[in-house]
């Protein structure tokens, strides 16, 4: 039986996800323990240092952090649940 070589295994994870997940900073790993969404830390990790680099404050990307995930899951329940959620079809 061949097998599907056209398929190439390179795109599977490269690295330990829990791995990268210790290898965070502690103040993000903590707003990522009360997210909502369930952010890769590659992802997560891009907002925070963009966001430091710009303020230079930990609280500061804390926040970038939070409405980038609330803007997300604005987004989504559009998608999920129509453009007049949750204030109902009036």
């Amino acid at each position: 039986m061949k097998r599907n070589l056209a398929s190439p295994r390179s795109r599977w994870r490269k690295i330990n996800p829990m791995a990268a997940y210790d290898g965070l900073p502690p103040d993000l790993r903590a707003w990522l323990a009360d997210a909502a969404l369930p952010w890769s830390a590659a992802s997560v990790l891009r907002i925070w240092q963009r966001a430091l680099r710009e303020t230079g404050c930990p609280q500061a990307a804390k926040t970038r952090l939070s409405r980038a995930e609330a803007k997300t899951l604005a987004r989504d329940a559009a998608i999920v649940w129509g453009h007049c959620y949750p204030k109902g079809s009036e």
